[in-house]
Formats: C-alpha cells, structure tokens, sequence
C-alpha cells in the first residue's frame, strides 16, 4: 500500500507550520501535563511552577543535544561543509542519544538548582518521556524519512514521495511510535505510579527504550552514509542503545540492592 500523502508543513496565514515542530510541541505538552497531574498526588513533593522549570530544561537539552548528538553521531562531515543546515531543524536530522545526554545535563542543572537529587529528578521525569518520542516517530512518519527494510508483509508501505526505488517497506517510525511511544509509556506510568526504590524507575526507562529501540533497528534501513557498522545487522542505533541497557540493568541492580539494604 501506498504511505498515506501528506504534507509536511500546513500553513497558518503567512506561516508554515511544519508537523515534526508540531510533535516536539506535543511531547513538551503532554509531558508538562503528565508531570502536573504527578504532581497533585499526595505524597509528591513536585508542583506545578516546579513542573513547568523542570520541562523547559528538559526542552533545551533536548533541542541542542538531540541536535548536536545528530551532527556528532551520524553526519558530522555534510555539516562541516554546510553548516548553517544545523538550523535547519524543520527538515529532521534529531538524535534521540544525543537528546537523551542533553536532557541528562540539564535535569542535572536543575536537580541543583532545587536541592533534590539527580535520582529524583529523573525518576520523576522518565514516565513523562515517551508520549513525546512516539509522537516523533509520528513525525517521521509524516516526513517519509527513516523508513524500513523492504518486505512483504501485509501492511507494508510504499514511501513513493522519498523512496525513488518504490519498495514496499515496513512502516518502522509506526512500529517505534508503538513500543518507545505507547507500550514504553504504559509500561513507565504504571509501574511509577506506586512509591518504588530510588533510580529504579529511571533504569526501566533506559532497559525498556534500548532494547525496543534495538529491536526495531531489524526493521529499519540505515542511515545511507553509514550503513551497518557489522554483520549485516549492526546499527549505529543499536550499538548506540547497548549502553543504555547495560547502564540501566546496573542502575537497576543497584536500586534493589539499596532498597533491600534500607528496609532490612
């Protein structure tokens, strides 16, 4: 089937408006709305103003460092030659590991500045997380780039307005919009909705992200100027999400150990 033919910008009056800007609105929004509704539990320690300080730290890291991780990570020479395309945030080019090491320094900032820990501060802000980076996917989607391996599946699509050899291709953003967007939201919303042990709720973030991330890499086409790093299969994202993994199975290790340690 043919990937639905949409524009990737509407227009507002003089203004176009492009829909991958609208996704990055959408995900500060409903992570400002998720944190506020956090917030109003009663044993939290957030409020509203803290919210709204903590999702526009949050938005810079992830605006400069998903931008810089893009440039360092996968196209550093195209920007050499053409730097003024580092602005050119509208046509795509977002790394969620560079975003995600922005959002990490500046959620340390702000740990800081308020006198909590840096534990607490992400805890709070991992469930928050995911409804944001589905709608990106979504984004993608629109923008008919990063799409996936060809195959023969049912609800494969062909992507006639970016792809110039028409395959039929899994819809890969869709699949990612699911499993980091809805199924890793669900997963982080319930599971945090209980008090649970200090960094617990951050290290299912970066288990749960790394590995539907490397799962969906099986489906997805590599970057064309940098193909598979190995074996055919390897991508720079997995390789990229393996440390997130590991990281957050130590992290989890060391939540339970405390926990235990704490209420022996």
């Amino acid at each position: 089937m043919l990937a639905p033919d949409i524009q990737p910008y509407f227009e507002l009056g003089p203004l176009k408006v492009h829909w991958y800007g609208m996704m990055y609105l959408i995900g500060f929004l409903s992570a400002w709305w998720l944190g506020v509704r956090r917030s109003t539990q009663e044993d939290s320690p957030w409020d509203e103003e803290q919210v709204g300080d903590l999702i526009f730290y949050a938005a810079i890291g992830v605006i400069l460092g998903g931008r810089f991780g893009y440039i360092l990570f996968y196209d550093l020479a195209a920007y050499l030659q053409n730097p003024l395309d580092i602005f050119r945030i509208w046509q795509g080019g977002m790394s969620f590991h560079g975003g995600l090491i922005g959002v990490l320094v500046s959620l340390w900032l702000f740990a800081r500045k308020l006198g909590y820990t840096f534990f607490q501060v992400t805890d709070f802000v991992a469930p928050l997380v995911p409804i944001g980076l589905g709608a990106g996917r979504v984004g993608n989607f629109i923008n008919g780039e990063l799409w996936g391996r060809e195959t023969d599946v049912a609800w494969g699509m062909v992507f006639s307005k970016t792809d110039p050899l028409l395959l039929v291709r899994h819809p890969s953003q869709l699949y990612e919009a699911l499993l980091e967007g809805v199924l890793l939201f669900l997963l982080l919303w319930l599971y945090s909705s209980k008090p649970r042990p200090l960094m617990a709720v951050s290290a299912l973030f970066l288990i749960g992200y790394g590995l539907f991330r490397s799962f969906v890499e099986l489906f997805r086409v590599p970057d064309a100027h940098i193909g598979y790093l190995a074996f055919e299969w390897l991508t720079m994202g997995q390789l990229l999400s393996l440390p997130m993994v590991l990281i957050g199975l130590l992290f989890w290790m060391f939540a339970q150990h405390n926990f235990k340690k704490e209420n022996k």
